[in-house]
This record gives C-alpha cells, sequence and structure tokens, in this order.
C-alpha cells in the first residue's frame, strides 16, 4: 500500500479548492511546474488519477473527491495541532503573520510598527495587506487589524473604536462642505464590485444613486490618490482622508457608513508571548489614536 505524504496531499487540496494549478500554485507560494510536478508524483505513487485536466480547469475524479475529503480532515488535524503548539510558545522573538488593509497601512499603522520593533526588536512581523478577511483558523495569519462589523466568535480579540467615514474631495476644489443637491452634481470615484459589500458603497447607492461616476477602484486608498488628484469626490475612512494633505473633508463623519475596527487572533494563539506582546502594544496604539479613527 503507497504511503500517503502530508505534504503532497497539500498540493492536491490546493488545486481541489481553487480549480487551477497556477491558483493552486499562488496560495502555497510557488510556481505551478512545482503543483504539476507533486500532484503528478502523487498521482503515480497512488496508481490512479487524482483530477481531470479539463479546458474549464482541474476537476476532481471520484477517487480524488474521496482523497480530498480525507485530506480535509489530515489539514484540520495538523491545523489544530499547530495552534496549540504556537500557542505554548513563550518566546519573545519569531514572526508574527499580520492581515491588514490598505488603508491602515497607508496611514497609522507603518508609525505603530516601527514603534513596537523598536521596543521588542526581536519580533518580525510578516504583513499581508488585503481587504479580504484570512482565515485565522488555518494559520493564513496569526493576527488580524482590519474593520468588521461581526467577527467570528471563535476568535480572540477586542474591538478598537468605530471608524468614521465622511466624503473628501482635493482641497483647491471646495473650501466648505457642500451641500446634499451640490454634491449631486459633482462627479464621483466610488467602490467597486468587489468592494460592493461595504457600508460606503451602500450608503452612495442608496443616497446618490444617479451620480455621475468618474472612476471606480477596489482600494480606498487608490480612490484617495483620484479624489487628491481632482479626479472626483470620494467616500474615505477618516483616519485615511485626514492625513493626506491634498484632501479636504466635505462632510462630517456619516453614521450610516461608520463600521469598526478590531483586532484579532486565534483563541489557541492568544497565549502566545510574541503574538500577545504585539497585539497589547498596537491595540494600545490604536486605542490612542481612537478620536481620529472615529473622524473627530
Amino acid at each position: 500500500m503507497p504511503q500517503l505524504d502530508w505534504n503532497d496531499l497539500r498540493f492536491a487540496l490546493a488545486v481541489a479548492d481553487r480549480g487551477s494549478l497556477a491558483a493552486g500554485g499562488r496560495a502555497l507560494g510557488v510556481s505551478h511546474t512545482t503543483v504539476l510536478r507533486r500532484v503528478a508524483a502523487l498521482e503515480r505513487r497512488l496508481g490512479t488519477r487524482i483530477f481531470e485536466r479539463l479546458p474549464s480547469g482541474h476537476v476532481l475524479t471520484p477517487q480524488g473527491e474521496e482523497l480530498v475529503a480525507a485530506a480535509r480532515g489530515m489539514e484540520e488535524t495538523v491545523g489544530r495541532l499547530e495552534l496549540r503548539l504556537a500557542g505554548a510558545d513563550l518566546r519573545v522573538s519569531g514572526p508574527v503573520r499580520v492581515t491588514t488593509t490598505d488603508t491602515l497601512m497607508a496611514s497609522l499603522l507603518p508609525d505603530i510598527i516601527a514603534a513596537m520593533k523598536a521596543a521588542h526588536p526581536g519580533i518580525e512581523v510578516e504583513l499581508t495587506t488585503s481587504n479580504l478577511l484570512v482565515d485565522l483558523t488555518r494559520r493564513e495569519a496569526d493576527v488580524a487589524i482590519r474593520p468588521a462589523d461581526d467577527p467570528p466568535q471563535t476568535l480572540f480579540g477586542r474591538r478598537i473604536s468605530a471608524i468614521g467615514f465622511a466624503l473628501y474631495a482635493r482641497r483647491a476644489d471646495e473650501r466648505r462642505p457642500a451641500g446634499a443637491a451640490k454634491l449631486a452634481e459633482r462627479l464621483w470615484i466610488v467602490p467597486d464590485d468587489s468592494l460592493a459589500g461595504t457600508a460606503a458603497a451602500r450608503w452612495i447607492n442608496a443616497e446618490f444613486p444617479g451620480v455621475a461616476v468618474a472612476a471606480r477602484a477596489d482600494s480606498f486608498v487608490t480612490m484617495a490618490r483620484l479624489a487628491e488628484s481632482g479626479v472626483g469626490v470620494a467616500a474615505l475612512p477618516c483616519y485615511l482622508g485626514d492625513c493626506i494633505g491634498g484632501l479636504e473633508r466635505l462632510s462630517a463623519p456619516i453614521p450610516a457608513m461608520q463600521t469598526a475596527l478590531w483586532l484579532l487572533t486565534h483563541q489557541h494563539l492568544k497565549g502566545t508571548a510574541r503574538v500577545r506582546i504585539l497585539m497589547e502594544f498596537v491595540g494600545k496604539a490604536l486605542a490612542d489614536k481612537r478620536h481620529a479613527i472615529e473622524g473627530g
């Protein structure tokens, strides 16, 4: 009977979850040729095909479905073990993987991380900037610093503050807040479909459904830079818009766009020394900036 290697099963699982060698390779941080080689070696060792190669992508065979189901169980077991072992790590040095948003990295977090590194030089911060909430239970990150309306109950952490949103435009274009009628006549920079679920996008669609759109973007940082260049009006988090000298607020913080900033980790990691230290340091530093985050 051929012996199953968890490292090979990880490659098969990545392809099954994402539908192609290239997407699986990106998830694992390797090339698609490496994924192809590992999957082919696993198929040869097992003497069966795991995937059908179709123009639309890689589709599991019946034998592949059975194998991947078993691999998922192994992944959960390995993941729980890794979390428990990491939670018992008392070292105040080593890597901490942090996921956050581009808006926070373009405004508040760089100075906070620099101060944390000065105080704890042994902690190595590995940053992932994304608008997606990665899966902390699968160790895709150790700590999440990001907006969330209702974070999973399996996670441990704290709500830092509300996040205020307001309208901004290039400073030279407007010297004082504009009324709703005047705003309706302006060109706008709006979130694209990837940000359609945000409170800002919902508010714009509800309050200005027929607004003239100058540009759409998948990033509030991109929207801020476009607004700074005079492309149009943009709804931005106040902690971002207020730190860009070329922008001016056109409104007070808008309650309907408000969300919350959370600092989160997995329950099993809260006892890890370097994770706990980073969360305490970053949490206090962000709490000290609560007035700015809320748009005061």
